[in-house]
C-alpha cells in the first residue's frame, strides 16, 4: 500500500518560516516527480511546486515563487517544502504528491497524501 505522510504543518505569524516534510512509503518514488498542492478553505485545489526525478529544474506557481523551495531526497523517499515569508493566503491544507500524471507537473497525480494544515496569522 503506498503512503504519502506529511508533517511539519503549524500556526505562525506572518513572516515566518515552516518547512514540510512529506515521506513516502510503499513503493520508491525515485523515478517519479512529486510536489505540493493546497486548498484554502472555499477555495479550489491549487497547484504550489513540483520536482522531477532528477531534482533539475523544479516547478513552482507565481504565487509562491521566490519564497517557496521544494527539495527531494531519492535515498529517504522524501520531498520537502521550505515555505520563507509566509503570508496569511498561504494559509490552506497542504497535500503531498507523486508520480505525475500527464504532462504538465502542475496536473494530476497519482498518489495524495492526507494534508497537513498550515495556518498563518497576520
Amino acid at each position: 500500500q503506498v503512503q504519502l505522510v506529511e508533517s511539519g504543518g503549524g500556526l505562525v505569524q506572518a513572516g515566518d518560516s515552516l518547512r514540510l516534510s512529506c515521506a513516502a512509503s510503499g513503493r520508491t518514488f525515485s523515478s517519479y516527480a512529486m510536489g505540493w498542492f493546497r486548498q484554502a478553505p472555499g477555495k479550489e485545489r491549487e497547484f504550489v511546486a513540483a520536482i522531477r526525478w532528477s531534482s533539475d529544474s523544479p516547478y513552482y506557481a507565481d504565487s509562491v515563487k521566490g519564497r517557496f523551495t521544494i527539495s527531494r531526497d531519492n535515498a529517504k523517499n522524501t520531498v520537502y517544502l521550505q515555505m520563507n515569508s509566509l503570508k496569511p493566503e498561504d494559509t490552506a491544507v497542504y497535500y503531498c504528491v507523486g508520480q505525475q500524471v500527464g504532462f504538465l507537473l502542475s496536473g494530476d497525480y497519482r498518489y495524495w497524501g492526507q494534508g497537513t494544515q498550515v495556518t498563518v496569522s497576520s
